[in-house]
């Protein structure tokens, strides 16, 4: 298949590495509303088992030790997924950014080539009303029916 189809973002994505892509998964798995019910509804049901249904042989009794020391990594974890994903966030909007300089600079060599264009043209368009002003003929431009010779 040919690059010139692709587009910035096509070409991006197929330059990550699997860690890379890794990040972005969990960075967009943590950041939903769907991981936060389930992750309150992992700790519900944890408390729950421990509290009532193993009241006597709970692994992780009231204070919940244990559910405290997962959090614990768990938060540690998200901090440096978010930082992994907030530097590469930075680096993407560098590559984008200057992508749309590269894009407005050559917008502006276009647009002075049309501005150049057009100012050729209103030479022209200039020289033929003096001849014709000169040759006694009237240009009217407004017209579509061509020249009204008087």
């Amino acid at each position: 298949m040919s690059d010139k189809g692709k587009t910035w973002h096509e070409s991006h994505k197929e330059s990550l590495t699997k860690g890379q892509r890794a990040a972005d998964v969990m960075r967009n798995g943590m950041g939903s509303w769907p991981f936060v019910g389930g992750f309150v509804g992992f700790m519900i049901l944890w408390a729950a088992i421990n509290s009532w249904a193993l009241a006597n042989n709970a692994w992780d009794p009231y204070p919940y030790i244990l559910l405290n020391l997962f959090l614990s990594m768990l938060a540690g974890l998200q901090g440096a997924i978010l930082l992994i994903a907030a530097k590469r966030q930075d680096a993407i909007a560098a590559v984008m950014s200057r992508h749309d300089h590269d894009t407005n600079v050559k917008s502006k060599e276009e647009i002075d080539l049309l501005m150049a264009i057009n100012s050729q043209q209103l030479e022209i368009l200039r020289e033929l009303q003096l001849l014709a002003a000169a040759g006694n003929v009237r240009i009217d431009t407004a017209s579509a029916n061509g020249p009204d010779r008087s």
